[in-house]
């Protein structure tokens, strides 16, 4: 049969559904419009990867899924979460029905997520809840989130810790993991794949390399998680150091679980590829201390400036205007509650030659033996469209920042998991400053909602999501950043005649 004339704007559409893993907007294009040339297409297959939540027999892990209304997407499809090789048979569960204490099977999902628009909640709890693995296809891929919040009432790492479920990769950059005593730092490593991983995790001190042996050619089963005990890796106790987690063959998602005697814990998510620029969306107004680490992974050293994005512009913490992060050495200091009782988000720039850096903040809130820690990672741009699962009326707030300029965004409020109708706002950020905006409520609220923020004009936007539940006296919280949730790849496209394909 002969082929008419066509063009690559059809082949696209079926290049997208095999490389929707790979494809996704690169962090350095964030808050920018796509080029003229390519087509902004729905993912048709996805994967996400949660971490086993908890040592601790007394913690509580919700999980939520929301696939967020994608134009254009598949109809049709599926997302599924089934445990990791290699653990407990018996996740300990409570699923979202069959109430607390009730065993759920490994190779039972933890829940089953709900057509776009509408998230999906299930529960466990105890010590032996499993590493997950995700996949979507379909309607069910293009942004699909996952969000894994776990409640510990006592003993270390007490309070809320919380992770968004993230995609594998080969390199993952952790600034501000410890092995100083009273804190017990676990790198989670798991992989999705058929063959097993390789990886290697390096630890970068105040003083540089620090020799690690047992960090080099870990192996990570198939369909398996690892938790890596920082502490067994090195004999030195340091605070404020950088784990470098590279691949040599394979791929797995990586996070760090920072869990404290005395000051609670969460998870530290990687942070954002080096780069000259750096923000750090999202310091609680209420932070009583935040803690800088930053660490430059090439040859130069860096000289930045430190600049908090208040809610009336830019400003320069007093005392802390600049930093300078020697070449292959973590460098930490201490910016106090920065903050001054209103929303801010922090924003490194170099003062002179660009150096690419990577870098997070560790905050608490409260003092005494009434305080509670989160992180914040330096994180991409929204971009096209960031999604947040597991929000509550009440605790959930919401940062947003636009640092090199003005910029219009919109949020939506999706319907609840058990009810509700979506609301949509839409906000205008003033160019240099950060809102803890009032997100938008579902109408007739009932469950747990999930928000989604689109930059509708203007300069870049940064944003992140802190989740707060008052536990005896002590204010626990989590804060994950908001980076593109990769709902749509960018494909070529051109008109170019492929009639000498005929035949």
């Amino acid at each position: 049969m002969n082929r008419t004339t066509l063009s690559l704007i059809a082949g696209t559409t079926a290049l997208a559904a095999v490389t929707a893993f790979a494809a996704f907007d690169s962090p350095s294009a964030s808050g920018a419009a796509a080029p003229g040339a390519a087509a902004q297409l729905p993912v048709e297959r996805t994967g996400l990867l949660c971490p086993a939540p908890s040592t601790s027999d007394i913690a509580d892990t919700a999980y939520t899924s929301f696939t967020p209304v994608t134009k254009g997407a598949a109809s049709g499809g599926k997302a599924r979460l089934q445990a990791a090789a290699g653990q407990s048979d018996d996740t300990g569960g409570k699923g979202s029905k069959s109430g607390k204490g009730t065993a759920k099977k490994a190779d039972e999902p933890v829940l089953a997520p709900k057509a776009p628009g509408t998230p999906a909640t299930g529960e466990t709890s105890g010590a032996e809840t499993p590493a997950l693995i995700g996949t979507a296809d379909g309607g069910f891929a293009p942004g699909w989130t996952v969000q894994e919040t776990t409640e510990v009432a006592a003993g270390t790492g007490r309070g809320l810790l919380g992770v968004n479920c993230t995609g594998a990769d080969t390199e993952f950059w952790f600034p501000g993991a410890s092995t100083a005593t009273g804190r017990t730092d676990y790198v989670h490593l798991t992989n999705p794949d058929d063959s097993a991983a390789v990886v290697d995790i390096e630890l970068y001190g105040k003083d540089g390399a620090i020799k690690s042996p047992l960090g080099e050619n870990l192996t990570v089963d198939a369909h398996a998680s690892e938790p890596i005990l920082l502490s067994t890796l090195t004999e030195e106790r340091q605070a404020g150091l950088t784990v470098h987690v590279s691949v040599r063959s394979g791929r797995v998602g990586a996070a760090v679980q920072a869990l404290d005697d005395k000051a609670g814990g969460d998870w530290l998510a990687a942070a954002t590829d080096p780069a000259g620029s750096l923000v750090l969306p999202g310091i609680p107004k209420d932070a009583t201390d935040v803690r800088l680490t930053a660490f430059t992974p090439g040859d130069a050293d860096a000289d930045l400036k430190i600049r908090l994005a208040s809610p009336a512009g830019l400003i320069t913490p007093a005392g802390n205007e600049t930093l300078h992060a020697k070449s292959g050495m973590s460098t930490t200091v201490d910016l106090g509650d920065v903050t001054r009782g209103e929303a801010g988000s922090l924003v490194l720039t170099p003062t002179d030659q660009t150096v690419p850096v990577v870098a997070a903040l560790q905050v608490t809130r409260g003092k005494g033996d009434k305080k509670e820690t989160a992180f914040i990672p330096a994180t991409a741009a929204v971009g096209t469209r960031a999604t947040s699962a597991d929000n509550s009326a009440k605790g959930t707030t919401l940062a947003l920042t636009a640092p090199t300029g003005t910029a219009t965004v919109k949020v939506t409020a999706s319907a609840g998991s058990e009810g509700g109708t979506p609301v949509t706002k839409t906000y205008t950020l003033k160019s240099g400053t950060t809102q803890n905006i009032d997100a938008p409520i579902p109408a007739g609220l009932k469950g747990t909602y999930a928000l989604t923020v689109e930059p509708v004009s203007g300069a870049p936007v940064y944003a992140s999501r802190t989740l707060a539940a008052t536990e005896g006296g002590v204010p626990a919280f989590t804060i994950q950043s908001l980076p593109n949730d990769h709902g749509t790849v960018s494909v070529p496209r051109t008109e170019q005649d492929l009639s000498v394909l005929q035949n």
